[in-house]
């Protein structure tokens, strides 16, 4: 399967990116916003494509010709500010889905964020924006007729173990924290997997191996 990876410099992407390199079942592609970005794809053989979110959607669409799925990871980062939130976070992903569209690409993977769809919850301090810009792309995700699939992980860290995994539609019954590395292996594990299409999982730390939580999802 041929997958681009969008937003592949960012700490999930990158994790996607390396697993899939190392996997006979995947041929992943790093879809990245500057040539000094190439290097860590080098060292991993990883081929990349550099284009930017802020392009239009028909220069995105003609860059993503002739893959078979699309994976979503791309966001603007805590450093900038609201400005692009809006243009990355929400207006980049859905060029990004209608760019998908447009090259007949029919798989897409969101990588989004637990209480997306909660607005009580987005009372942290300067998070609000960032959250109505994820509900509003998932939003426009599941209009589409992509095969999509949205994840939506709690609050990320930087531990290397997999581990084990909880998924669950009802964010409030997550714990507080996941593995980036859980993340970016979920992604590989649900890629070609029909039965989740369609859907958004919740997810964070938990008590089952990430296969077992898969099938366990309603």
């Amino acid at each position: 399967m041929k997958v681009i990876i969008i937003g592949a410099n960012g700490k999930v992407g990158r994790r996607i990116a390396e697993k899939m390199s190392q996997s006979e079942h995947f041929e992943p592609t790093a879809f990245i916003r500057k040539v000094e970005q190439k290097i860590f794809f080098d060292s991993i053989n990883v081929p990349v494509i550099i284009e930017s979110l802020e392009n239009t959607q028909d220069a995105i669409a003609e860059s993503i010709k002739g893959f078979d799925a699309v994976v979503f990871s791309a966001g603007s980062g805590g450093a900038t500010g609201y400005d692009k939130t809006i243009e990355i976070d929400l207006y980049g992903a859905i060029k990004a889905i209608h760019a998908t569209a447009q090259s007949n690409i029919k798989r897409f993977i969101m990588v989004g964020a637990a209480f997306s769809d909660e607005p009580s919850y987005w009372t942290q301090p300067g998070m609000k924006p960032y959250y109505i810009a994820k509900h509003l792309a998932d939003a426009e995700l599941k209009r589409s007729r992509l095969d999509y699939t949205i994840l939506r992980p709690v609050r990320l860290t930087d531990n290397e173990e997999v581990g084990k995994v909880k998924m669950v539609s009802d964010p409030y019954l997550l714990k507080k924290l996941i593995p980036r590395a859980a993340v970016a292996e979920t992604v590989l594990q649900i890629l070609d997997n029909s039965s989740t299409f369609g859907k958004v999982i919740e997810m964070s730390e938990g008590p089952s191996c990430i296969n077992d939580a898969i099938k366990q999802l309603s």
